[in-house]
């Protein structure tokens, strides 16, 4: 590996350079560490610890995609919906949903082990947003994952047999876990869904020989913590919500895990007044210990089920004249934010959307700046927020291309309406939401979402296609060939000219696309994994074309078709 300067992280870059070229079926720290610069084999939610979802591999470019070949397909034997992003190690890929996990020959696609997950047949009914899973951790030869019911499971790579499982918590109090674990510096961490059901956030740190937990940081500050005057009726942080139900990213230089966290609750902001803490914020945490190094809070005192659980991008971007590490998100409530990922002081925040609920950030205090409309919802009016609740993007990850230091994100476009309401009394596992009316709505003649390229510092798109029929609920994927891939609710996966947003390739997969598709390689030739399986929170907005969309989960890989 040659160690050369690029515009990724300099320190990363020397951890890089200092482990060279480590055997990855070692699947040592170092090597999830190296991820991103090993495009052959994908190791890491987010195709690195950094999360771009950008690959160097460029076999696969603008010029010969329409050469791209379906090359095999494996039945999930799952109706529920798929939304996972694949692992690969050495010619090995691991796939999971709610329902099972699997490992898979790479090459030919066929399974070589599938694991049953054993979950209770009523956890669905605390699951706020579909019956999903997405993905799988790897580590010294296991494979880690959560399950609908708040468990976390450790599976032998090579057999699929169970090695240990871990109550994380008590699905009939409203917890489950759907996203993908992380490993980072020794330690496997997790975090869980329910804010919609007051349960009180949090991050867990375990032993992954073991499963023993080794600390839990909350994400609801307790009255003797920092943050905990923010909570100011009593014990209102016990129900406060903040889930952390998307996977962190993580920096081996700075030793730091950013880890998003969701909405308040109740939405109704007159049960727990002030800003909240942490809600609707991301964290930046020492993963041997979960202490809380800095923090940054998007929305203050949410009533917009603005979660913030969003993929937080690391990167490097010119600031002034000079290269910054930086955190990038776009987040749900509409603003593209840029901060120091050492301290989390703020660089950049500004529209990437429609925004009514607040004129713009205050650079210097780091708050929005709340509109008439914001305050008319506060004061019990019924109000049009932009955007909805379902935010200006949704989980479907973005993918950062560090070479133009552009963000490619599927947006939406939609508001929605809603009063505030008398907050019933707490029932654990059950919605706590203290608002009614609530109704989404698109505007007149206007698209329902964009497929965009964004710069990070300005929230201008470079390029935006607008999708008329329905918006797309898939994750991007960007590749130093000049394509971004990503899949359509109907069923097209498609790659786009990264120049322009051009769609220059597509293939009509068995289901639905709501899932993260990657890219890796193997004797020197390079594929394209995506999964498909018509489910999720986007099933709800696709509109009359869902009709027609068969369920039923599977697996594809694609290949350039031999000359």
């Amino acid at each position: 590996m040659k160690c050369r300067k690029t515009v990724r992280s300099l320190g990363l870059l020397a951890v890089l350079c200092a482990i060279g070229t480590l055997p990855l079926n070692a699947q040592t720290l170092e090597n999830l560490s190296a991820d991103s610069a090993h495009p052959e084999n994908v190791l890491t939610y987010g195709m690195g610890y950094e999360q771009q979802r950008f690959s160097t591999l460029k076999q696969i470019n603008k010029k010969n995609v329409k050469k791209l070949v379906p090359v095999w397909a494996l039945s999930m034997e799952n109706d529920s919906g798929e939304q996972a992003q694949p692992l690969v190690m050495d010619g090995v890929m691991y796939v999971s949903d709610a329902k099972w996990t699997v490992a898979i020959d790479a090459l030919s696609g066929k399974q070589i082990w599938r694991t049953a997950v054993d979950f209770d047949p009523d956890t669905p009914r605390v699951v706020c947003c579909g019956v999903s899973n997405k993905g799988v951790a790897l580590y010294n030869g296991m494979v880690f994952r959560g399950t609908l019911d708040a468990n976390m499971v450790a599976l032998d790579q090579k057999t699929g047999k169970e090695i240990w499982k871990t109550k994380v918590s008590d699905w009939k109090d409203g917890y489950s876990i759907t996203g993908a674990p992380l490993v980072a510096n020794g330690v496997l961490m997790t975090g869980v869904s329910g804010a919609d059901f007051g349960v009180r956030g949090f991050v867990d740190g375990y032993d992954p020989a073991t499963g023993k937990q080794l600390w839990r940081r909350y994400t609801t500050a307790a009255p003797d913590e920092k943050g905990g005057d923010t909570w100011t009726v009593e014990n209102a942080y016990k129900t406060g919500g903040a889930s952390t139900w998307l996977t962190g990213s993580y920096d081996p230089v700075l030793d730091l895990v950013y880890w998003g966290t969701g909405n308040a609750a109740p939405w109704n902001p007159n049960s727990r007044r002030g800003d909240s803490l942490y809600a609707a914020s991301v964290i930046a945490m020492r993963p041997k210990t979960g202490e809380i190094v800095w923090h940054y809070q998007f929305t203050p005192n949410d009533m917009f089920d603005f979660d913030a659980t969003s993929e937080m991008i690391l990167g490097d971007l010119k600031i002034g004249g000079k290269p910054r590490n930086v955190l990038m998100q776009l987040d749900r409530n509409g603003f593209a934010y840029v901060l120091d990922r050492a301290n989390g002081k703020l660089l950049a925040a500004n529209p990437y959307g429609k925004v009514n609920w607040a004129s713009h950030i205050d650079m210097e205090t780091g708050r929005p700046v709340e509109t008439g409309i914001a305050k008319s919802l506060r004061n019990g009016e019924s109000a049009e927020i932009w955007p909805s609740i379902i935010g200006t993007k949704n989980w479907a990850h973005a993918a950062f291309n560090p070479h133009t230091g552009l963000l490619y994100a599927n947006t939406l476009h939609m508001s929605s309406s809603y009063k505030l309401d008398t907050v019933a009394p707490y029932k654990p596992g059950m919605r706590w939401l203290g608002v009614k009316d609530v109704k989404i709505a698109f505007e007149p003649d206007a698209p329902h979402g964009f497929m965009a390229a964004i710069d990070p510092m300005t929230g201008i798109a470079k390029w935006k296609v607008p999708l008329n029929d329905s918006a797309n609920w898939s994750s991007m994927l960007a590749t130093a060939g000049s394509l971004i891939f990503t899949g359509r609710h109907s069923g097209e996966f498609i790659a786009l000219d990264a120049d322009t947003g051009k769609t220059i390739w597509q293939f009509q997969t068995s289901s639905g696309i709501n899932a993260s598709p990657i890219t890796w390689s193997m004797n020197g030739k390079q594929y394209v994994t995506v999964m498909s399986g018509f489910g999720g929170l986007g099933k709800r907005w696709v509109g009359p074309s869902a009709k027609n969309i068969p369920q039923g989960g599977s697996v594809w890989t694609f290949a350039l078709a031999n000359d």
